[in-house]
């Protein structure tokens, strides 16, 4: 690192490998949504079914709202500044995580867990590009298609158990 009068200036090494700090909390935010899913299916038609899949909706966009900052955390590191495609990214997912809150309050479900599946589908799909680009770690490269999926699954079991319930 060299500081200067106008600023300062990082050299860094980026590991390919996904680092293990990356793999405990990149999979372990994925769980609570895997078993809030699971545990709405074992319940399903239970009392507690639907607080169990309203809590796992919560807790989905809690953590897509937190990817979103985290697209905007590493624009402030990216050679060159930050970019178009990031922020764009970063709004979209903030945008997808906020509407599905608003959704879930207002009882509705069924958008509300689109707009995570959709949101988790994009980080999915955006992030290796990104990671190629600079724009993310590269180790998102890897990750992401592994991690992702299992919000989306669990996601899209949570919306079939709304679309099939009787009530």
């Amino acid at each position: 690192m060299r500081d200067d009068a106008t600023g300062r200036t990082l050299t860094t090494h980026e590991p390919r490998r996904i680092p293990w700090l990356d793999l405990v909390f990149g999979f372990g935010p994925m769980v609570p949504i895997a078993v809030g899913a699971a545990a709405a299916w074992w319940l399903n038609g239970q009392p507690l079914d639907y607080l169990v899949a309203l809590f796992t909706l919560i807790y989905a966009a809690s953590i897509l709202l937190f990817l979103a900052g985290v697209h905007r955390g590493v624009s402030f590191r990216t050679e060159g500044g930050p970019r178009l495609s990031q922020m764009a990214t970063m709004l979209i997912l903030y945008g997808l995580g906020l509407f599905s809150l608003f959704s879930a309050v207002m009882g509705k479900a069924v958008p509300a867990l689109a707009m995570l599946i959709l949101g988790y589908a994009l980080v999915g799909i955006l992030d290796p590009i990104a990671a190629r680009a600079g724009e993310v770690p590269l180790a998102h490269a890897r990750l992401r298609p592994l991690q992702m999926p299992i919000a989306v699954v669990s996601l899209a079991l949570l919306l079939w158990l709304k679309l099939t319930a009787p009530y």
